[in-house]
């Protein structure tokens, strides 16, 4: 078997983008693929975003046919632990290939690309230079001022939000640490921590769909709120996965956490820093529809892929590692 790629990054966070060779699916739904991908083809996951082929921090991006009426493309995400609901970087990458590969055609000033993800349709905007912006699906405030407690720094306070996955969010200094000076080891050990203490003692619910109805991952920020300059957060997900980004879906939970608490109004921008000092905007464009009892709005994101290559990689059946490895570090 051969599946190839291209291979895309976001401010340092990767994008493998499946273009050909994966085994036809049987389900209907996005949704249906999802979990057909999680129960029969998650050796190929493995494959591809472990080593030898990958690492644990590679991204992917799984092109599939899409059963939303409006939409262009449909994706499956997936990284080293399985298959994820949202993600704004990949988003990006992905938008800025539709229209330099021809998939979908360039219009002038800029070109709309509708992508059917697994929480829903989103739609992304590319530049001429390249630079995407997109809106999110409904975003919300999910919990403030909640409590998990840890074994390491005792019960920490934590605001969740829902971007397209639900984040736990914290400041780093809140449990003495520093974005631009702490270890990143220690950065990325509180993180799995807290996102485990999170998850057993807070229960999460989506209202529309019981498949995105779970902690994605913990967001650490500066504590800042990206007005006047650029505030920095990092995000740990799937385990240890450390995004380079500044996260897309992180960045419209974190809109929609400043609205919750009157820190930004309808029409303001903020500006959000990774690891790698990448830049992604986030605005708030209008309210959405409620979703459940919580009120919602939608967010417009903005940051700029980068090709980086095309691969075609091999599963030849007498490989012992074909489905990929990974070391505990």
């Amino acid at each position: 078997m051969i599946l190839s790629t291209v291979e895309m990054h976001t401010g340092g966070e990767p994008t493998r983008i499946v273009v050909d060779g994966w085994p036809d699916f049987t389900g209907r739904t996005l949704l249906d693929k999802r979990r057909e991908a999680r129960e029969r083809f998650d050796h190929l996951r493995r494959g591809l975003m472990l080593e030898p082929r990958g690492h644990d921090g590679m991204y992917g991006a799984l092109l599939v046919e899409p059963d939303h009426p409006e939409a262009d493309l449909a994706v499956l995400f997936m990284h080293n632990e399985g298959f994820s609901t949202m993600c704004g970087h990949a988003t990006i990458a992905l938008a800025r290939w539709a229209v330099e590969s021809g998939r979908v055609a360039r219009t002038a000033p800029e070109t709309i690309v509708r992508l059917q993800c697994p929480c829903g349709l989103v739609a992304a905007r590319v530049a001429a230079d390249g630079g995407v912006r997109f809106e999110s699906v409904p975003a919300f405030a999910y919990a403030l001022d909640r409590i998990a407690p840890t074994a390491t720094w005792g019960p920490v306070t934590v605001d969740i939000a829902y971007g397209g996955a639900f984040y736990a969010f914290l400041s780093a200094d809140s449990i003495g640490l520093d974005l631009r000076s702490s270890p990143m080891r220690a950065i990325v050990d509180a993180g799995e921590e807290i996102s485990r203490a999170v998850s057993a003692a807070i229960p999460i619910d989506h209202p529309a769909e019981p498949d995105l109805a779970f902690l994605y991952g913990t967001i650490l920020t500066d504590g800042g709120d990206g007005a006047s300059e650029p505030s920095r957060n990092v995000c740990i997900f799937a385990g240890r996965q450390i995004d380079r980004s500044p996260t897309g879906s992180g960045v419209t939970a974190r809109m929609a956490l400043q609205l919750a608490r009157r820190q930004a109004r309808m029409g303001e921008e903020r500006r959000f820093e990774s690891c790698t000092g990448a830049i992604f905007t986030g605005r708030l464009l209008r309210d959405a529809t409620p979703v459940g009892p919580r009120k919602s709005a939608i967010v417009e994101v903005g940051g700029t892929a980068h090709q980086t290559g095309e691969a075609r990689f091999r599963f030849d059946d007498d490989d012992p590692l074909r489905e990929g490895i990974t070391l505990s570090l």
